[in-house]
């Protein structure tokens, strides 16, 4: 959805030029969350100091007003416009500030269609007294917007988001028509939040209060990235050594390598936050005198704040993050980042404006490299995905699976949930709670996790089941999949199910995520950073954990054990087969160039594959823009069968499972009909389902059944790409999608 992006530096000199390149680039990293126009906002000078303006309540010193730029379309479009402005405008791109406050934000339209009216930083008014990015909606902006339009405020913009940095002045002039006791950033910002209702990150940046920024969130994502600035001398004296002993560069960042959850042997409990408080200096001066969070919060020495939805836009900057929590609210100002925790219930004190009082948080390292987020030697995000996959499965089963030797049994550990398996398995029923990729990814596991368990599986979309408040049990464990951890429908499904008793487990490839930190045990998949819009390698990821954690629920029964055990070793050689059918790719792309000008494609599959249907029907539907459907084979009768003719290009996926005879029957009745049929099939089971040669072929290699799945979705995942490629769409940002889905 919306991305937002602050940067501030404090005590360190940055020209315009390189400031704008930073909010420049920290868009560029969030353009794969979806959108269609974006902004940003800078300070005009830093020669002209703040003075008191006759037009503020109580003369109030006053900052000049702020440069904002917004365009609709891409982000090259609003960089090309602002250098044309610039040039217009003979702005000083040299001028350098030592201290200086931008926000940034690209807008995926919810309230309003795309324009520079309804882009992001959103104003109070014409001097820009108050600014705001926003990422989620705003549900009562209705009723705001009329109290504040009986107070003379003027809109410009359909947004709900406008109502925000208007709410900011209303509260800021009426404070100071109230009393003369001048009143703080913070407590503007709390008073605005009290009246607000919905899902939001915020950033505010204001005229009233130079070279400050407030960041706040309930229920979007939101981090802080601290960076902080060393001199030769500083690092020296850290280490208690000469200047001249440390000849590192000035200006560098203090690059601590610990882990923030371990992806080898012994796994942490995600929702626990565990972290090595090992520290290195950058390079070869060693050194531990900067291990103190409140060194990094809450001195004055020179360091660089990042505020951004996503670790993407960050780490390329600093590993050094604070996740913000729901009800935060986090002040940058004179180079200390204050959190303070909002609560709603308290007003106003003795008619001022209250203020919480402060909070301490640790700080956690990000797991990514900046390599990570680059396309490398591949044309887009999606085909680079697809084809990680042998590696990140890898990573996902690193230090999970035991082989075990000749007097032990294979097995698998899942740190993460280990302390809460009796109470899992003693469930009266599972619960698979997820959206779009995620939730079939849980519809291909429930199979194994039912045959492994004993216990009933049941699949809930997460809207769906908050529309009908279906009945979730304190005997029940909910397990909410999600590749983000902060899609709104499964955060609010964990919300329920939690009121509701349940133990909740989560899995998501996002550590730190809400649902990583607000579930009661879960598995991260280490899936790595997935960029593209539609899921890849993060689906075949959960599978596989889903599959462990089938492994892990059954426990070691003698009655599972060869089957378990094959599934085991199946798992290990899971990489080696995805590599083998990646070797598809061109026939794949052949079979892309048939079908560019098809209308419509229909996906068969049945047991573990009919999951596979609906996610390669999705696929091709999301990046391809063309309608597909995933149809689970056993209900062919009961209507899909009217659609078939010659011109229909029908994928049927019939590897070798118990439900092989089946398919091999349905192959026969669309053949009958004169089905235009493209088959999937086990290596050597051509002339088993394509007599005569009747319809097209593509062979997979044969692995055990719950794991096929993983195999078969590879084609597909090819199909969609080169049928996007050669229709000429974006494959990484496709039409009106959003890679994390953040509002409802």
């Amino acid at each position: 959805m919306c991305g937002i992006f602050a940067y501030l530096n404090y005590n360190v000199n940055k020209e315009r030029r390189y400031i704008l390149q930073v909010l420049f680039n920290g868009l560029r990293r969030l353009e794969y969350r979806g959108y269609d126009s974006a902004g940003i906002a800078i300070d005009s000078s830093s020669e002209n100091p703040p003075s008191s303006s006759p037009s503020c309540p109580n003369n109030s010193v006053i900052s000049p007003p702020p440069l904002v730029f917004r365009r609709e379309g891409n982000i090259e479009t609003l960089v090309k416009s602002v250098y044309q402005e610039v040039a217009e405008t003979d702005l000083n791109l040299e001028e350098s500030f030592s201290v200086h406050a931008g926000i940034a934000h690209t807008r995926w339209a919810t309230h309003g269609e795309p324009a520079p009216r309804n882009s992001h930083p959103q104003s109070s008014d014409d001097g820009n007294e108050f600014l705001v990015v926003h990422n989620g909606v705003i549900t009562n902006y209705e009723v705001l917007k009329e109290t504040l339009v009986r107070h003379r405020f003027t809109f410009e913009s359909e947004t709900d988001t406008e109502v925000i940095p208007k709410l900011a002045k209303f509260v800021f002039d009426k404070a100071n028509e109230e009393g003369d006791q001048t009143v703080t950033f913070c407590q503007v910002v709390l008073e605005v939040m009290r009246h607000l209702e919905g899902a939001y990150a915020l950033i505010f940046k204001s005229r009233h209060y130079p070279n400050e920024l407030i960041a706040c969130k309930r229920g979007s994502p939101l981090l802080l990235g601290v960076k902080i600035v060393l001199t030769r001398e500083q690092k020296a004296k850290a280490q208690g050594m000469l200047p001249e002993k440390c000849d590192k560069d000035d200006n560098r960042e203090m690059n601590p390598d610990f882990r923030y959850w371990p992806h080898q042997g012994e796994e942490l409990d995600p929702t626990k936050g565990q972290i090595n408080q090992k520290e290195l200096m950058e390079g070869d001066c060693n050194g531990s005198a900067f291990h103190d969070d409140k060194f990094l919060l809450k001195n004055g020495h020179p360091k660089e704040l990042f505020l951004s939805s996503d670790a993407n836009a960050v780490v390329e900057h600093t590993k050094r993050v604070l996740v913000i929590e729901d009800g935060e609210v986090v002040h940058l100002k004179d180079g200390e980042a204050t959190i303070l925790k909002f609560d709603n219930d308290k007003g106003k004190h003795g008619g001022s404006l209250s203020r919480p009082a402060s909070v301490q948080r640790a700080l956690s390292i990000l797991e990514m490299e900046v390599e990570q987020i680059n396309k490398g030697n591949y044309e887009h995000y999606m085909q680079k995905e697809i084809h990680e996959q042998p590696e990140s499965l890898k990573t996902t089963m690193r230090g999970r699976l035991i082989r075990g030797g000749s007097c032990k049994a294979k097995t698998v550990l899942l740190g993460g949930l280990k302390d809460h398996l009796k109470t899992i398995r003693r469930s009266r029923r599972i619960v698979f709670i997820g959206c779009g990729t995620s939730y079939n990814a849980a519809l291909a596991a429930r199979p194994i996790l039912e045959e492994l368990s004993g216990i009933p599986v049941t699949m809930e979309i997460a809207s769906d089941l908050l529309d009908r408040q279906g009945p979730i049990y304190r005997e029940d464990t909910a397990v909410f999949v999600s590749q983000s951890g902060e899609t709104a429908d499964t955060l609010l499904a964990l919300e329920y199910a939690l009121d509701n008793g349940a133990l909740c487990v989560g899995i998501t490839n996002t550590v730190g995520s809400a649902i990583a930190r607000h579930t009661h045990c879960g598995v991260h998949i280490n899936a790595g950073c997935e960029i593209g819009v539609a899921s890849t390698k993060a689906y075949t990821s959960q599978i596989v954990v889903m599959a462990m954690l089938a492994l892990a629920i059954g426990g070691d029964t003698i009655s599972n054990q060869a089957r378990r055990e094959a599934i085991i070793d199946g798992l290990f050689d899971l990489p080696n087969k995805v590599r083998e059918v990646l070797k598809l790719d061109q026939e794949m792309k052949d079979l892309a160039s048939l079908l560019i000008a098809e209308q419509s494609l229909l996906v068969f599959g049945r047991g573990y594959n009919y999951a596979t249907s609906l996610e390669g029907a999705l696929k091709v539907k999301e990046v391809a823009l063309m309608h597909s459907e995933g149809i689970l084979a056993g209900e062919m009768k009961h209507g899909p069968l009217a659609l078939v003719d010659e011109t229909l290009p029908i994928v049927v996926i019939a590897t070798r499972d118990t439900c092989f005879s089946k398919q091999q029957s349905v192959i026969q009745q669309l053949h009958a009909r004169k089905g235009r049929l493209i088959v999937v099939c086990s290596k050597g089971d051509a002339a088993a389902v394509s007599s005569g040669g009747s319809c097209r072929v593509i062979e997979v290699p044969q692995v055990e059944d719950c794991l096929q799945p993983v195999v078969n979705i590879i084609p597909l995942q090819l199909l969609a790409y080169h049928l996007t490629v050669l229709r000429g769409f974006n494959v990484d940002q496709p039409r009106n999608l959003a890679k994390s889905v953040t509002t409802q």
